[in-house]
C-alpha cells in the first residue's frame, strides 16, 4: 500500500511539473534559444508524459494486485471461519465418538458373558430337540397305528354300508310287494263292492258257501261267471240317470232355440243396417261422383284450353261395385278412352282428376311431387296458372317438388339444397314474391 501511495504522489508531482512547464513555455517569447529550450522542454514533457503513462500502468497493475489480494484475504477469512466451524464440529464429533466408544465398551463388557449363556441355551435346546424327536417318533408310530385302525374302520364301514344298502333294497322291495298286495286287495274289495254291493265278508253268504267249506273248482266258477255276463249283456245297460239327463237336454234345447232366435233377429238387424249403409254409401258415392265429375269437366277444359271430358261408372248396376272409366276429348280430337291419349295428355288428364278429387274435399296443404315432369312448356304454364287460381280460391298452400324452370319461376318461394363444400349440404330459400315487389319499387 505504501508503494501505491508513493507512485500516486510521483504521478501527481509529474503532472504538476508538466503543467508548470507548459505554462512557462507558453509565457516565454519565441527566440532561437527559447525554441531550443522549448524543444528540450517538449522532449522533457514527452518523457514526463511517458513516465506518467508508465506510472499510470504501474498504478493500474498495483490496483489490480491490491484488489486480488483483498479478495484473497476475504477468501482466506471465509476459509478460516469455515475451518473454525469444522474444528467445532470435529470437537463435537470427537465428543460423540468418545461417548459412543464408552457405550461400545459398556456393551462389550455386558456381552462378555453372552457366549457362555448362548452355549447353555444351545445345550438346553439340543436336549429339547432330542425330546421332541422322541415325541415325534412316538407320535408317528401312533399315527401309523391310527391310520391302520382307520383303514380297518373304513373297510368295516363300507361293508356295513353295503349291508345297509342291501337291507334298504330288500325293505323297498318288500314295501313294494306289500303295497302291490294292498293295492290288489283294495282293487278286489272295490270290485266286490261295485259289482255285488256288499262287503267282502258277505260274499260267502251270496255265493251260498260256508267259510270253512272247500271252494268250488275255478273252471266251474269261471264258466258260470261267463254265462251270467252274457245274460247281463243281453239285457242291455240300465241308465239310472235317464230322467235327469232328459231334463238337462230339454233345458239345453230351449237355450239353443232362444239363442237361434236371437241370432236370427241380430242377422236381420245387421242386414238392415248393411242395407242402410249401402244405400247411404250409394247416395254419397253418387253425390261425390257427380261433384268430382263436375270439377273434372271444368278443370279438364281449363288445363287443355278447351275440349271436354267426363267420368263414367261401368260394369255393374250397383255403384259400390262399379268401375271407373275416364273419357277425354282434347281440342281437335274425338272423345276416346284415356288409354288412347298421348303420355302428356294422360298426365294432364290425371292432374285434372287429382285436383277434381281435391276440390271435393280441400285440405290446407297439398304436396305435389314431380307432377309436371311429363308436361311440355305450354301445359306446364297452364298447370301453374291452375295452381295459382286454386291457391287463391281455396286458401290452400301447395308444396311442389319440381325441377322444371317454368314451375320454379311461377312459385312464391323457392327452397333448394346446395353443397358449398364437399360433404356439407346447405338449405337455400328465395322469396320470389318479395323480390318481385322490390324490383317493382326500385
Amino acid at each position: 500500500m505504501e508503494t501505491l501511495e508513493q507512485v500516486e504522489a510521483d504521478q501527481r508531482q509529474a503532472a504538476s511539473d508538466i503543467d508548470g512547464a507548459s505554462t512557462a513555455l507558453a509565457a516565454l517569447p519565441e527566440t532561437e534559444s527559447q525554441r531550443e529550450q522549448q524543444q528540450a522542454l517538449r522532449v522533457s514533457l514527452s518523457d514526463a508524459r511517458a513516465e506518467r503513462e508508465r506510472c499510470r500502468n504501474t498504478l493500474d497493475a498495483l490496483l489490480r494486485e491490491a484488489d486480488g489480494r483483498r479478495h484473497r484475504l476475504e477468501s482466506i477469512a471465509a476459509e478460516e471461519r469455515s475451518w473454525q466451524q469444522r474444528a467445532g464440529g470435529a470437537q463435537d464429533r470427537v465428543a460423540e465418538l468418545q461417548a459412543r466408544s464408552q457405550e461400545v465398551a459398556e456393551s462389550i463388557a455386558e456381552l462378555e458373558d453372552r457366549p457362555a449363556q448362548i452355549a447353555t441355551e444351545r445345550n438346553t435346546l439340543q436336549d429339547k430337540i432330542v425330546g421332541a424327536e422322541l415325541a415325534r417318533r412316538t407320535a408317528a408310530d401312533a399315527l401309523v397305528a391310527a391310520e391302520t385302525l382307520r383303514a380297518e374302520a373304513d373297510r368295516t364301514l363300507k361293508a356295513a354300508e353295503a349291508a345297509s344298502a342291501e337291507a334298504r333294497e330288500q325293505r323297498v322291495r318288500a314295501e313294494a310287494s306289500v303295497s302291490a298286495a294292498m293295492t290288489a286287495c283294495n282293487g278286489i274289495r272295490d270290485r266286490i263292492i261295485e259289482r255285488l254291493q256288499c262287503e267282502p265278508g258277505d260274499v260267502f253268504g251270496i255265493a251260498e258257501l260256508k267259510p270253512d267249506a272247500p271252494l268250488p273248482e275255478e273252471t266251474t266258477v269261471s264258466a258260470q261267471l261267463e254265462r251270467l255276463f252274457r245274460e247281463r249283456d243281453g239285457m242291455g245297460p240300465v241308465n239310472l240317470r235317464a230322467d235327469t239327463e232328459a231334463a238337462e237336454l230339454d233345458q239345453q234345447i230351449a237355450g239353443m232355440i232362444a239363442e237361434r232366435d236371437d241370432l236370427i233377429a241380430a242377422i236381420g238387424r245387421l242386414r238392415q243396417g248393411i242395407g242402410n249403409l249401402n244405400r247411404e254409401a250409394r247416395e254419397r258415392l253418387l253425390a261425390s261422383f257427380g261433384t268430382v265429375d263436375g270439377h273434372f269437366r271444368d278443370l279438364f277444359t281449363r288445363l287443355f284450353g278447351g275440349g271436354r271430358a267426363h267420368l263414367k261408372l261401368t260394369e255393374a248396376d250397383d255403384p259400390l261395385d262399379a268401375g271407373l272409366e275416364i273419357y277425354a276429348s282434347p281440342p281437335g280430337k274425338r272423345l276416346q278412352h284415356l288409354s288412347l291419349l298421348s303420355g302428356g295428355e294422360q298426365a294432364l288428364t290425371a292432374i285434372a282428376l287429382l285436383f277434381a278429387a281435391f276440390l271435393t274435399r280441400p285440405a290446407p296443404i297439398c304436396v305435389l311431387d314431380e307432377v309436371d315432369a311429363p308436361l311440355d312448356d305450354a301445359n306446364v304454364d297452364r298447370f301453374c296458372a291452375l295452381l295459382s287460381e286454386l291457391a287463391a280460391d281455396q286458401a290452400t298452400r301447395f308444396l311442389v317438388i319440381t325441377h322444371h324452370r317454368m314451375t320454379m319461376a311461377r312459385v312464391d318461394r323457392l327452397f333448394g339444397v346446395t353443397m358449398p363444400e364437399r360433404g356439407i349440404s346447405q338449405l337455400v330459400s328465395v322469396d320470389l314474391q318479395r323480390a318481385e315487389e322490390l324490383r317493382q319499387t326500385a
